[in-house]
């Protein structure tokens, strides 16, 4: 993971990368802003992916699904558990708990599909009518 600050003059908005090396996203490289509030820590961080992924946690606009950056967001969490919470979200993905439904239905009921279609996509080619740009290091 790299984190990175296009502006150092503003650290409340900044990028983290996750290049998994483990788990169906070994070998992808995705970028996720953050966007810190004023009030963080009582509100947490706004999360998006740059890429157009196929994740029953992340819909194709990039929000991201995390329990944490929702309802169960405590004051007394840090950034540091929102990425940890994102580097699980790859190891494992929660098809109960999905933003895109029809990778978690493909989740739930043939794995070995959704697996082809997370390499499908990383490699930049197109599942169920979605082309996806090539993330594969």
């Amino acid at each position: 993971m790299k984190m990175n600050f296009p502006n150092p003059d503003d650290i409340l908005n900044f990028t983290l990368t996750i290049e998994p090396d483990e788990g169906l996203y070994k070998g992808g490289v995705f970028t996720f802003t953050f966007n810190v509030n004023q009030n963080f820590p009582h509100d947490p961080p706004k999360v998006k992916c740059v890429q157009k992924i196929y994740h029953p946690n992340i819909d194709l606009e990039g929000n991201v699904c995390l329990n944490i950056l929702r309802e169960d967001w405590k004051p007394v969490l840090n950034l540091n558990a929102v990425v940890v919470g994102m580097q699980f979200l790859f190891l494992e993905p929660n098809a109960s708990d999905p933003l895109n439904k029809e990778a978690a239905e493909d989740l739930r009921t043939n794995r070995e599909a959704f697996k082809r279609n997370v390499r499908t996509s990383m490699a930049g080619g197109s599942v169920r009518g979605v082309t996806f740009e090539r993330v594969l290091r």
